[in-house]
Formats: structure tokens, sequence, C-alpha cells
């Protein structure tokens, strides 16, 4: 039964086998969600959510990153997920387009402040969280997420369940209990995408899945076949499901170590669009008067989620490959701000992505792209490619996902010194106590 062979594993797993590059990986994992939540901790959605849940979270225990005040575990997981999530620069699974570390870390690091645990402990439950929700995302990929389901959500309050359910000592019934709470809670819609609802979904997976496991251990119970059974989710939310690949190389193949880092705070098929863009401005800039205009071809995954032509908000940017063209084009950059509500809405931004279409090409796959700027003389300037910054075949450096954290820190906690927390996370694994680690990040 595939249900209780992943919670046996989950239950039997030892830290001393993680392979070394398992463990790196993790902790980079953890660096770059613990930066993207803190780039979003002022956003909006998060300040609104937090608002929201503040007169009913008690007690203040577990840190709001990036924020002065406290909340119970449970909101902390949700408004940290939330955050690390929202805009779009987490880390991206590939094949799934999962965002792993958002529905884990979070509540992992929320629940260390209640129950505290070294921070070995919590990238091993970390790890088997990302290796259930990614396993979970192949095995319904890709009709899961072609038939609107938002995959992040769906399948990472199941990774927030395994994970919880291991620092709190699970034996494999009661981790079986906690997947089955996990699949109560399963949803997510991708006509989120471009609005805040979208990272609410993220935040109650986190929430969610702590939850599970935490009923689980109370002796709330769940089905027997929460996954594979005849209504259970993997046939209910996928369509003939890969039952045989969930189990197969189990412990020795981990999908952690396919885990991929954004340059750029929107959809993952925008990367190598941008790059194609930055690299023929690097070329030699032309001013947008003499473009008449822009063709971006790709993968047909591009075209599906990215042809957005008519955004009006920085959120629907992030999904849209005719904003991060233009603004890409005219800034030479493609960062938090370049997103933002005022540029989208930017006369200059405005008139060049009206020139900007999208198309497939055979050939590409959703890290590939070709960018073509037809100019007013008729000459054509082209350029293809194959591996975008941040991907599988071109991931980012360590040194680069630090970077991307003080980045983030100073937009979203200005005046906030980012190297204690850094230092800390990128040394996780020798750290006795996890929660003492992510009080690091308040700020305010």
């Amino acid at each position: 039964m595939i249900s209780r062979s992943l919670s046996r594993f989950v239950v039997d797993s030892q830290w001393r086998d993680m392979p070394a590059a398992l463990r790196h990986e993790a902790k980079r994992s953890v660096v770059n969600v613990i930066g993207t939540a803190l780039g979003g901790s002022s956003d909006a959605a998060t300040r609104r959510t937090a608002l929201t849940l503040a007169p009913f979270s008690a007690p203040a225990e577990a840190t709001i990153i990036g924020r002065r005040e406290q909340m119970s575990c449970l909101d902390a997981a949700f408004v940290n997920a939330l955050a690390g999530n929202v805009f779009d620069f987490d880390d991206t699974h590939p094949g799934t387009i999962i965002h792993p570390s958002a529905p884990v870390a979070p509540p992992l690091f929320a629940f260390a402040q209640r129950r505290p645990m070294s921070g070995a402990d919590l990238l091993h439950a970390f790890i088997l969280g990302v290796e259930i929700e990614c396993r979970l995302g192949n095995a319904v990929s890709p009709f899961h997420y072609k038939r609107g389901w938002h995959i992040t959500a769906t399948c990472g309050v199941f990774g927030a369940a395994a994970a919880i359910g291991k620092v709190l000592g699970l034996d494999e019934t009661h981790m079986l209990w906690a997947l089955g709470n996990a699949s109560a809670q399963s949803s997510g819609l991708v006509e989120t995408l471009g609005t805040m609802a979208k990272s609410i979904g993220v935040g109650q997976s986190a929430r969610g899945g702590l939850l599970a496991a935490l009923l689980a251990q109370n002796g709330v119970e769940g089905p027997e076949l929460p996954l594979e059974g005849p209504r259970g989710f993997l046939q209910v939310m996928g369509s003939d499901p890969d039952l045989a690949g969930l189990t197969a190389g189990l412990g020795e193949r981990w999908e952690l170590l396919r885990n991929t880092y954004k340059p750029y705070p929107c959809g993952v098929v925008l990367n190598p669009v941008v790059d194609a863009v930055l690299a023929l401005r690097e070329q030699g800039y032309v001013p947008p008067e003499r473009i008449s205009g822009i063709r971006v071809l790709g993968h047909p995954l591009l075209g599906e989620r990215a042809d957005r032509p008519a955004v009006t908000t920085g959120r629907e940017a992030q999904v849209s490959a005719q904003h991060a063209v233009a603004v890409a084009w005219i800034e030479g950059r493609a960062g938090v701000t370049e997103f933002s509500d005022e540029r989208v809405r930017a006369p200059d931004v405005l008139a060049l992505r009206d020139r900007v279409t999208v198309g497939q090409e055979v050939g590409h796959t959703v890290d590939g792209a070709r960018v073509e700027i037809t100019l007013v003389d008729g000459a054509v300037l082209d350029r293809v490619v194959k591996a975008a910054r941040g991907s599988t075949d071109n991931p980012l450096s360590d040194a680069e996902i630090s970077e991307k954290f003080r980045t983030l820190a100073a937009h979203g906690c200005p005046g906030l010194d980012p190297e204690p927390l850094l230092a800390a996370l990128w040394n996780l694994d020798e750290a006795p106590d996890a929660g003492r680690v992510i009080a690091l990040s308040a700020f305010g």
C-alpha cells in the first residue's frame, strides 16, 4: 500500500543516512525561502493576513519573519509560508512546478519555537517533507496543474504533514493518519494566480499540514488509503497517476537534489525570457521607440501561463511575458521593484508591452526560450536561451543565493542586518536550537 509505504519511509528515515550533498541542498533551499519571506514580509498580502489573524492568534510563541509581532505556531506557519511565496520568487521543482520550501520550512521553524528541535532535526524533516510533496506532484503531473489545481498548495499540505509528523516522532500508523488528515485539506486553484489568494493557498497548506500532524498525534484517525484509494488524492486529483513512481528509488533518489532557485521574481517559465532580453540588451541597447515588435517563443507552458498582455497589477505581472519583456528591456534588470504596481502602470512599460507577442516553438523545454526583437528599420535582434539562470543545467551558486537573500532582506526589512541570520541558516545543521535561529528574522 502506497500510503503506508510512504509513512513507513518517513518514520524509519535517519539523519545519518542523508548524503552530504542532500544536506547542503536542504540548507540552500532554506536560505532561499527565508530570504523570500523577508522580502515578502512587508507586502500588502502579508500585512493584511497578519492583521486579520492577530486578534485570534494565541499564544504569541512564534516569530513572524521580518516583523515585530509573534503569533501561535499555526498562524506563524500560515503567514510565513504566504510571505515566502508572495513574490513568486521561491524555489521550483522541475517537472511539477511545485514551490517545495514555502509549505514545509515555515511550519517547521514555527513549531521549533514551541517544541525545541535541533537544526539537523529540522533539516531532516524538511528533506522528507519535500520528498513526499514532490513525489506526489510527479505522480499527478502534468494533468493536475493543467486541470487547474495549484500544485504547490495541493501537494504542499502533505509535505508539511510528513515533516511535522517526523519531528513529533509519530509511528507508522499515526503518520498515515497525518497524511489522511492532510488529504482532507488539499486544495488550491490556478485561477488564483496573479492575486493575493494564490499565496493564501500556500499559507493554508503550511498551516494545514502542521494541524494534520498534530491531530494525528492526538488520535484523530484518517483513512487507510488517503493517497491511492479509489476516492483518494491520486485518483480524484490526477488522471492515470504514476503509482509505481511514488515509491521507486525511495531513499536512493532524492527530489530535493533537483530543486532550482529563481533569479527573478516571476513565473519560472519567464526566467529564460528575461535572460534573453537582458543578454540582447547587453549587446546594445535600442530605445523602445526604435522597436516595432518583440516575439517571445518557447515551450507550450509559456503561452498557457504567461501570455497575459493586459495585466494591471504587480501580482499579475509576475506571470506576464509581455510585462517581463518590456520592463527588463527598459530597466536592464528584473527585480522586485520591476514587478511592482507602479512599473506595471508606467506609460513607457505599457507602450512597449503592447508590441510583445507570445508563441510556441518546437525544441524548447520550460527552461528555454527565444526572443526576437524587430526594429523599425527591419533589423532583427535574436537570442536563444537553452538553460535559464537558476535552472538545473545553470544553477545559482551559494554566493548568488546569499546575495539574493541580502537583496530581499533590504527590500522587505530596510535597516535589518541580514548577516547573523544568513550565517546561522548556512550553519543550521550545527545549530542546537532551530527556534533561536529563526528568531533572528524578527524585525521592526
